[in-house]
């Protein structure tokens, strides 16, 4: 397995990747001097421009294999409860993010309706890991920056299981949909 982070280009070549591969993938890119140099540190340089997460750099394999992403996390920034349609995984470069996960306290038996219930929180810093998601009920999460200081993590997702990027949840209401797009 090879991966290469070429200094002012802005391709990401990946092989087709496991979820097991991710794992030793992601921190190896994280500390890869180019790749902080060329993509991390221009990003802190622009802390306080961006008032949401977002994506601020994405790679999609053309066979669609996997899918390569920077996402930066401005403080008090969080997403919805959601899942995905493919594995993931997702490595702390900068500071750190909150990752929530659930379960399905339900078996599913209406489309649009979802009772989750939380099963842990945990703090992501560089030194903590890699946290991993497996497809639809295997990873229900949501991550957030609630700290004072900005946040960037690099993310690794394997090929969807269907037309949908996966679910958000609204736990309020026990309700669930699909998510045709990334965001």
């Amino acid at each position: 397995m090879t991966f290469t982070i070429r200094a002012n280009d802005p391709h990401v070549l990946l092989p087709a990747l496991a979820l097991r591969d991710a794992v030793s993938v992601l921190p190896s890119i994280a500390r890869d001097s180019d790749f902080l140099a060329s993509y991390v540190m221009p990003l802190l340089e622009e802390t306080g421009r961006a008032e949401d997460w977002c994506v601020s750099y994405r790679h999609d394999d053309p066979d669609s294999s996997c899918s390569f992403q920077i996402f930066v996390w401005p403080p008090g920034t969080r997403t919805r409860i959601h899942d995905h349609s493919s594995w993931g995984a997702f490595y702390c470069v900068v500071g750190s993010v909150v990752e929530e996960r659930y379960e399905r306290a339900d078996d599913g038996p209406l489309p649009d309706d979802a009772r989750l219930k939380k099963l842990w929180r945990l703090a992501w810093r560089r030194e903590d890991g890699v946290s991993t998601v497996l497809p639809y009920d295997g990873g229900i999460h949501r991550v957030s920056n609630p700290a004072e200081e900005l946040a960037i993590s690099v993310h690794l997702y394997g090929p969807r299981l269907g037309e949908v990027d996966g679910r958000d949840y609204d736990p309020s209401c026990d309700y669930v949909c699909d998510r045709m797009d990334d965001r």
